[in-house]
């Protein structure tokens, strides 16, 4: 499913959202296509073993890999799921306290992923992580929202709106199930989809969230 646009309005400008979807931007454009994916991913990257380990230093990685890709269509899916959704949440958080939330999600996801498997050594990269803390916040601020999604069935291609409670715990329950398979298989750590940084950001985001949605957000909420 690939949503397409939602009908929540915005208070304000997405300032914080188009920044971060410019700084992933100018990182994979400027840096990683000038030095090689393989490259700038051996550089920069996360790897699970290096945080077990408590290599010294590595430990930047953990917020150098939340805005790296490892190609464009990664980048794409990233950065559009960030600005349909991220826009509403940093709406409903402001600026600087958006800013706070996202990354923590971020960091949330990379250690879900490492304690699935502490001693990988395949590198994690990517926004997913904090995007689906986003994720998890837009389910908990706008669950009856409309989201219009594109479902392609095979040849044929639909078009239709559903609720945003409904596409998104439809996501998350791809991903839990996505995560069982893999891990059914042996293959968490060579899946080439990182689903439990996804389920960690999706959790952290949606309990994050009540501490840094604004006071009036807060109380229809939990109205």
């Amino acid at each position: 499913m690939i949503p397409l646009r939602d009908n929540q309005p915005t208070r304000t400008f997405p300032f914080v959202t188009l920044l971060i979807i410019a700084v992933n931007a100018f990182v994979f454009i400027g840096w990683q296509q000038s030095v090689g994916l393989e490259q700038s991913v051996d550089r920069a990257g996360f790897l699970p073993i290096e945080l077990t380990n408590h290599l010294a230093g590595r430990w930047t990685h953990v917020f150098t890999s939340m805005f790296m890709h490892g190609g464009w269509m990664h980048l794409i899916g990233n950065m559009w799921f960030l600005w349909i959704f991220g826009n509403n949440i940093e709406d409903n958080c402001g600026p600087i306290r958006y800013l706070i939330f996202y990354l923590l999600c971020g960091i949330a996801a990379t250690l879900a992923f490492t304690a699935i498997a502490p001693r990988s050594e395949v590198p994690l990269v990517g926004a997913s992580g904090a995007i689906s803390g986003v994720l998890g916040a837009y389910l908990l601020h706008h669950p009856k929202a409309r989201v219009l999604t594109l479902i392609p069935i095979f040849f044929f291609i639909r078009i239709v709106e559903l609720p945003a409670w409904f596409f998104l715990l439809g996501w998350i329950g791809l991903q839990i199930v996505s995560q069982f398979l893999a891990a059914r298989a042996q293959g968490i750590e060579t899946s080439g989809v990182a689903y439990a940084a996804h389920i960690g950001g999706f959790i952290a985001g949606m309990g994050l969230i009540v501490f840094f949605e604004k006071g009036r957000d807060r109380r229809r909420s939990r109205a």
